[in-house]
């Protein structure tokens, strides 16, 4: 049935526990973050003008993608305890996240839990064989970054991350199209003395290929949060180190087009030529992917250094491959740069 319009939003008592959820996470955060930390940003008025006009009439025409490097497993949500508390009671305004199904979702009470607070269960293929850039959890994040096509049918109200559990999809709400969403395309934590960069996985290329219109694009660097929870910390493991000098730094909002113009247009051009059956797959499609993660791990990196950290050495680490020396560990330190590497976050 095309032309039906989406219900604008789910019900009253899933809208008030998410506000509850997003609302008191936000307040911990900011009240850590500046209770018991040094913190210093630059570039915040980048972001939050953006997220004021998003609020105005006609002001919320295309979706908001912010991409971070990963440091820390507290990294989400500290890192929005610098948005003034004001943004987090505008629920519907806030970030949709990627989370790890192996820890956010493991049971029913977090799953509800984290899906109140506006984050999507992610499959990862070191977990999981119901990981990569096609899973279903990419798709939804894909659909809350467009507008509903008028010729779409009616979106299901849940959906399935390996056709066994059943989330909400927040795409089927109107109110949630064209939405903030976050994501920190490491995938796991990535610790080391210089703060470089691990290879941005290819999911954070579907959105930007694959989204209708393109959406506004932030960039985000942040270092110092590592020290909140080290992975090399003693005893106790369980609390937040604190007393830490934490950085955060925001780059010009852009539009995608603008940075990924040419790719995006690569891109129609293969989708209209191509069999959709051989498409997903094909080396085209793929090297399409790799241009895109790889820019857009650089326009993360342009904000490291402008952070005054040294300039990265090493071209390859912008590669998979590079990493693939790496063991099929859960925590190690890396044979890559050193690191130290959690992927149980």
């Amino acid at each position: 049935m095309s032309g039906t319009a989406a219900p604008t939003r789910p019900s009253l008592s899933w809208r008030l526990g998410s506000l509850a959820v997003v609302s008191s996470v936000s307040a911990l955060a900011r009240g850590f973050l500046y209770g018991f930390n040094s913190v210093e940003v630059t570039g915040l008025n980048n972001l939050l003008g953006v997220l004021d006009r998003r609020k105005l009439p006609g002001g919320r025409e295309r979706g908001l993608l912010t991409v971070c490097n990963h440091v820390g497993v507290l990294d989400d949500p500290v890192i929005w305890g610098i948005l003034p508390m004001r943004y987090a009671l505008d629920v519907e305004n806030m970030r949709w996240s990627l989370g790890a199904h192996d820890i956010c979702f493991k049971n029913a009470a977090v799953s509800k839990f984290f899906s109140l607070g506006q984050v999507l269960p992610t499959h990862r293929y070191w977990h999981s064989s119901h990981g990569g850039p096609h899973q279903p959890t990419i798709s939804q994040a894909l659909k809350l970054l467009t507008r509903p096509s008028p010729t779409d049918g009616p979106e299901s109200p849940t959906y399935s991350t390996n056709g066994k559990d059943s989330f909400l999809a927040p795409a089927a709400y109107s109110a949630y199209r064209n939405a903030w969403v976050h994501v920190f395309p490491e995938a796991c934590c990535h610790q080391n003395p210089e703060s470089t960069l691990r290879y941005f996985k290819w999911g954070v290329s579907r959105l930007i290929l694959e989204s209708d219109p393109a959406p506004e694009f932030v960039p985000m660097f942040v270092h110092g949060t590592q020290l909140i929870m080290p992975e090399d910390r003693g005893w106790p493991r369980f609390l937040p180190r604190i007393g830490n000098k934490i950085r955060f730094i925001i780059g010009e909002p852009t539009d995608v087009d603008r940075l990924f113009g040419e790719q995006r247009r690569r891109w129609r051009k293969l989708v209209a030529n191509s069999d959709p059956d051989t498409l997903r797959d094909s080396h085209e499609a793929s090297q399409l992917r790799r241009e895109v993660a790889k820019g857009v791990r650089d326009e993360v990196g342009k904000l490291r250094e402008k952070l005054g950290l040294a300039p990265e050495q090493d071209e390859t680490a912008a590669l998979a491959e590079t990493w693939s020396k790496e063991p099929n560990k859960r925590k190690f330190k890396s044979p890559v740069d050193g690191s130290l590497t959690n992927r149980n976050m």
